[in-house]
């Protein structure tokens, strides 16, 4: 099994920033693609940007440029940078994990992200 908690998360004004954290933990794993989602109340869940074992990263449109996500393979960490956030991105931001143990997906509860206008 593996643990995924996200950390980070709070109220910023439009135009802030904040860095969100996902750690991982369990034991004798290794994790491959991992990958940044979002939940709007009364909307689906969305993606926000993935990045692979071998540190490609890759984003939904509408992050491209404000976003940047990466990992420490070292540490079984995760981050994703929020620069110009705007309140569209007012959200549960939620890790995911394929890792190498069964159930090979695993995700995390969820930190929440609010930006006020």
């Amino acid at each position: 099994q593996v643990q995924l908690v996200e950390s980070g998360g709070g109220l910023v004004q439009a135009g802030g920033s904040l860095k969100l954290s996902c750690a991982a933990s369990g034991s004798r794993f290794w994790l491959n693609d991992m990958t940044w989602y979002r939940q709007a109340p009364g909307k689906q869940r969305e993606l926000v940007a993935r990045i692979t074992r071998a540190e490609i990263p890759s984003y939904a449109d509408a992050m491209q440029g404000r976003f940047t996500i990466s990992r420490d393979n070292a540490k079984n960490m995760m981050y994703l940078q929020m620069n110009s956030l705007k309140p569209e991105d007012t959200a549960v931001y939620i890790c995911n994990a394929k890792a190498s143990v069964r159930p090979y997906d695993f995700w995390g509860q969820g930190t929440q992200v609010t930006v006020s206008s």
